[in-house]
């Protein structure tokens, strides 16, 4: 991970603002059979959860994720661990909530948590899946292809991309994960963990100008 904090520049700030709202699928929401929090550095996402978990869309809600090299410090007992917690202290009841601690990855989260509600008794037909704003659309194409069939629906904490980068105050950091999500969306079907998703000329020529600006910490040898 970089640690500078060079300034971002307005070209740099447009691009992503077009990979930003690329990953957002804007799915309607509505009442599903069960939710599941993916884990993250990213505490909104447990709190967005505790939102829609009061406006009565779901009765189970499962968090899950272990640690990865941007939360062990954050989260030192794990994302899904601290993600139940505040999450209570939103008010969702201890019972509601199953916890999935162990995975490391976007297809664990979906895998595990599938796992975890089979042994509490639960075969959903619907999903949905809460998780930070840029990982809606790489969420939703691993979750289609490692549990196709249930209907997902994806929601994250609705935000705009300036707003987002003050409320994680690492703005180089955040455009390395937009970039490094983007990358995944492109590079997974070929590998088998997730299913293709179109990406727009535009989408994909901001992509490219921001990896040749450095923003590369995220991305994986392809």
């Amino acid at each position: 991970m970089r640690n500078d904090q060079r300034a971002i520049t307005d070209d740099q700030r447009a691009n992503a603002g077009l990979i930003w709202d690329y990953h957002q699928m804007r799915h309607p929401l509505r009442p599903v059979d069960v939710a599941i929090g993916l884990g993250c550095h990213d505490l909104g996402v447990a709190a967005h959860g505790a939102r829609l978990y009061a406006a009565g869309l779901f009765r189970t809600l499962v968090f899950t994720g272990g640690n990865s090299p941007t939360t062990a410090e954050v989260f030192p007992r794990g994302e899904a661990v601290h993600f139940r917690e505040h999450a209570i202290g939103l008010g969702v009841p201890a019972g509601a909530i199953l916890l999935e601690p162990k995975a490391a990855n976007t297809g664990q989260n979906i895998s595990y948590s599938r796992a975890v509600l089979a042994a509490a008794g639960i075969t959903p037909r619907s999903v949905l899946l809460v998780s930070k704003p840029y990982m809606e659309r790489r969420s939703f194409a691993t979750a289609r292809k490692v549990w196709p069939e249930v209907e997902i629906t994806c929601a994250s904490e609705p935000m705009e991309l300036d707003d987002y980068l003050k409320s994680i105050g690492h703005e180089n950091l955040v455009l390395d994960m937009l970039v490094g999500d983007l990358q995944r969306i492109i590079e997974y079907p070929r590998l088998g963990f997730a299913v293709e998703q179109e990406v727009p000329d535009a989408v994909r020529a901001a992509y490219e100008s921001l990896i040749r600006d450095g923003f590369t910490s995220r991305l994986i040898a392809s």
